[in-house]
């Protein structure tokens, strides 16, 4: 009698889930930040220069704002899953039929229950995570994007200047010194009444785009994973759109 196959071995060395969708959210980031800068320079008809420090200010977002995002969605998962166990149509014939022959076969087939869609969980997700989600998030992308940028304004007054030309070699130069990002320089009073003053114009620019991906994410896709991957090339577009306006 063959031997039934031995399990595989988990990899230890794999990153956890969290891990791999945090860096998926801060390449994407970045690369969204890159396509922004080369639709303006498009738009302005000169050649494209690379500015690398807002791109490793958006990647330093994703890095931040991806773990978060991923304990919320698998908070609402938990709490509200988007699908239930139900027994196939075949299955309840056949029980119906106290056919006891095609039960055993339904069964050796796996066919005897399936994942069915739960749409009152499925809405009462979408909607914590386009009001709460949302609400919070939005607040986030201001208050970092304000007080990083605040943080390093010393880049104008550097060595370098604020040339695009220059600019990773002021990142090199400054993470080396240990004062790439000034937090302590910030004046946060005036980063929270910015984000206060453009909390709703993004908030209903985002209510354009993601109530439709937050559906899609919740009623078709069935892990966190598979989530935060989708949600990240989404976010492509939306990343490009955060990263012009943080340019004006």
């Amino acid at each position: 009698m063959p031997k039934p196959a031995a399990p595989a071995k988990k990899d230890d060395n794999e990153p956890s889930p969290i891990i791999k969708a945090t860096l998926q959210a801060a390449v994407i980031a970045g690369i969204s930040n890159i396509l922004a800068q080369a639709i303006s320079a498009y738009k302005d008809g000169t050649p494209l220069v690379i500015d690398w420090v807002p791109v490793f200010q958006f990647f330093l977002f994703g890095v931040i704002s991806t773990p978060p995002n991923f304990l919320w969605q698998e908070l609402l998962e938990t709490t509200f899953p988007s699908h239930h166990v139900s027994p196939t149509r075949e299955a309840i014939a056949s029980a119906s039929a106290s056919d006891e022959k095609a039960l055993d076969r339904e069964a050796s087939l796996g066919t005897l229950v399936e994942p069915r869609l739960n749409k009152g969980n499925t809405f009462i997700k979408w909607l914590l995570d386009q009001t709460v989600g949302a609400a919070v998030n939005t607040l986030l992308f201001s208050m970092f994007m304000h007080g990083t940028q605040a943080a390093m304004q010393h880049r104008a007054t550097s060595s370098f200047g604020a040339s695009p030309d220059q600019s990773l070699w002021f990142l090199i130069d400054s993470f080396k010194r240990g004062n790439a990002i000034q937090y302590h320089s910030v004046n946060w009073n005036w980063v929270w009444e910015e984000s206060k003053r453009e909390f709703w114009g993004l908030l209903v620019a985002s209510w354009k785009f993601w109530p439709f991906v937050s559906i899609v994410n919740f009623a078709v896709l069935k892990t966190v994973a598979a989530r935060s991957l989708a949600g990240n090339l989404a976010g492509i577009a939306w990343g490009v759109y955060m990263s012009l306006f943080a340019a004006q």
